[in-house]
C-alpha cells in the first residue's frame, strides 16, 4: 500500500510548533519576530501568495509588515525600501515576493537583502554556504522537501536521488540539501538522454519542472519515494502536478499529494526561517 506524505498535516504540526516557540521568545525577551513582504505590481497570484503569507504570519504570532509598491517602481526606489529593512531591528525577514517586474533587476534586488534576513535562501552568499555545507537559510520549498522526508521517517543516506529539474529556486538547492544528508544525487534536466531510465533507478524521486503530469509510472522504481513540487492547471482546469499521481501512486512507496503535498510546507518554512533569522539577530535559543 502507497503511503500518502501529506505536506497539509505536516506544515499544520510544525506551525503550532512555531507559535509554541514564538510565544516562548517573547516571554524570555519581549520581542517578536517580524516579516517584512514586499509585493510590487497587481500580479494576481502574488497577491494570494502575500495574503497568505501575512494569515500565516499572524498564526504562528509573527508580525508581518507589508509593502505593496506600483508597477512602475524603480530600481533605485525598491533598493532604498530594501535598505531601509535591512535597518529596521522589527524586521528579522525580507521577502521580496516574485516574479519582479521586467525593468527591474531581480538579483541585483535579491542580492541588496542582508543575508541575516535572506527567508528565501536566494542570496548568494546563502547559497554559497549551502553549497558549501554550512548552516543557513534554506528556499523554502526545498526545505520543506527535507522537512517532509525526515519527518516521514524516510531514510536519505545512502539512498540514490534523481531530481528532475535545475531551477536555482528547487532543483540545485535541494539537490545539495539531499548531498548533505549523504544521498546519491542526479539533477536531469531537458538535456538528459533516456530520462525515464535515469529516474527509474531512484530511490527517491524529486520532480519540478512545470509540467503536468509529465511524470509517468514508467519513470518509477517500485516502492520509490516521489516528491512532487509541480502545481498546474490541465485542460480542464484542474489543480495537478507534474507527476501523474494516480498510476505512479499505484508503483510508489511513498508519496506527495498535489494539492496538499509540498505546498503547504513552503509557507511553513518560510515561518520557520523567520524564527531562525529572528533568534540569530538577537542571539537567543
Amino acid at each position: 500500500m502507497t503511503n500518502i506524505i501529506s505536506g497539509k498535516e505536516l506544515a499544520a504540526t510544525m506551525r503550532q510548533e512555531i507559535k509554541e516557540e514564538t510565544a516562548r521568545l517573547y516571554e524570555k525577551t519581549g520581542k517578536q519576530p517580524g516579516l517584512a513582504v514586499i509585493q510590487v505590481g497587481e500580479n494576481p497570484a502574488s497577491s494570494v501568495y502575500v495574503n497568505n503569507k501575512k494569515k500565516a504570519c499572524s498564526e504562528a504570532g509573527i508580525k508581518s509588515f507589508g509593502y505593496h509598491l506600483p508597477d512602475d517602481v524603480t530600481q533605485e526606489e525598491l533598493l532604498d525600501l530594501v535598505h531601509t529593512l535591512n535597518a529596521d531591528r522589527n524586521v528579522h525577514g525580507i521577502l521580496c515576493q516574485l516574479p519582479l517586474p521586467d525593468h527591474l533587476n531581480e538579483f541585483e534586488i535579491l542580492r541588496a537583502v542582508s543575508p541575516q534576513k535572506d527567508v528565501d535562501g536566494f542570496h548568494p552568499y546563502n547559497v554559497g554556504l549551502l553549497s558549501v555545507g554550512k548552516k543557513t537559510l534554506v528556499s523554502c520549498t526545498p526545505a520543506g522537501i527535507l522537512e517532509m522526508l525526515v519527518r516521514s521517517g524516510i531514510e536519505i543516506s545512502g539512498k540514490e536521488c534523481v531530481i528532475v529539474g535545475r531551477s536555482n529556486i528547487v532543483g540545485k538547492p535541494v539537490a545539495q540539501l539531499m548531498l548533505s544528508k549523504n544521498a546519491t544525487v542526479t539533477v536531469t534536466h531537458s538535456r538528459t538522454k533516456d530520462l525515464p531510465a535515469v529516474c527509474s533507478r531512484a530511490d527517491i524521486l524529486i520532480v519540478a519542472i512545470g509540467r503536468p503530469r509529465f511524470v509517468t509510472a514508467d519513470f518509477v522504481k517500485p516502492g520509490a519515494v516521489v516528491i512532487d513540487v509541480g502545481i498546474n492547471r490541465d485542460d480542464v482546469g484542474k489543480l495537478v502536478g507534474d507527476v501523474d499521481f494516480e498510476p505512479v501512486s499505484e508503483k510508489a512507496g511513498w508519496i506527495t499529494p498535489v494539492p496538499g503535498g509540498v505546498g503547504p510546507m513552503t509557507i511553513t518554512m518560510l515561518l520557520a526561517n523567520t524564527l531562525e533569522a529572528f533568534r540569530d539577530i538577537n542571539a537567543v535559543s
